[in-house]
């Protein structure tokens, strides 16, 4: 009785899988837009059209992609997509932020801090090592998320032409006049000796008994005489000098 009621029903038709099997179907797809170069394609049939270009904030090149990763790129991707077919030439060219404290500290965790237990310019070639083979993690990992872009030739922060490209977008930004020279306190980590952006810079707050006082110098032999008398102190008498 089922079956005959079944085909009284005017019930669409598809080609589609009643399951995604996604853990299957999802390498076909992406090895799909390898085979047919999907991205070249686009680029060629979307070519002359009205450009949407969007900037990209490159991610750290320093370990696995988590959850953040895949929300940031997967979200951006939709935009790029939807101005595709909204009939705009919009190219994706990924990126990657090959410098700063996340790396190095990978780094320094495996070989040592700088200067201790390993040379400047070693530490600089094994950061570099690093860095690359995590890009060549995120990749395979990104194109996973289903991200479609230019993933054969991103830029590279450590790549020379992208570094001289920034030294002359700042020359430019001084030859218009956009940049001033002053004085401002710069903050430094005492631990690994890199500088330190302001976001980076928190203060803790702490109520103290204690209470800096300044007098004046009456006789400064006397004082040399207390420095010499009381080694506790000849630190202070260095910092005067």
């Amino acid at each position: 009785m089922s079956n005959q009621y079944k085909s009284s029903l005017n019930l669409p038709e598809t080609s589609f899988a009643m399951r995604a099997n996604l853990p299957t179907r999802e390498p076909e797809f992406i090895k799909f837009w390898k085979d047919i170069d999907l991205y070249k394609t686009q680029r060629e049939i979307f070519k002359g059209k009205p450009k949407f270009i969007l900037h990209d904030g490159p991610p750290y090149a320093n370990g696995d992609l988590h959850i953040g990763h895949a929300v940031n790129k997967i979200l951006k991707d939709m935009i790029v997509k939807s101005r595709s077919q909204l009939g705009f030439d919009a190219p994706y060219v990924p990126g990657w932020d090959c410098h700063g404290l996340p790396i190095e500290l990978v780094v320094e965790k495996k070989f040592g801090k700088v200067g201790v237990k390993i040379d400047a310019k070693t530490f600089r070639d094994e950061c570099r090592k690093f860095a690359l083979t995590q890009i060549d993690i995120q990749r395979s990992s990104f194109e996973r998320f289903g991200v479609l872009g230019d993933f054969d030739n991103p830029y590279l922060t450590l790549d020379p032409k992208v570094e001289a490209n920034i030294v002359r977008s700042l020359a430019k930004i001084v030859e218009n006049g956009h940049l001033e020279r002053g004085s401002r306190p710069v903050n430094w980590c005492l631990d690994c000796g890199s500088s330190l952006a302001e976001a980076e810079v928190e203060y803790e707050d702490k109520v103290s008994l204690s209470i800096d006082v300044r007098f004046k110098i009456a006789d400064v032999k006397e004082l040399s005489k207390l420095f010499e008398q009381n080694s506790n102190i000849s630190n202070i008498k260095n910092l005067m000098s």
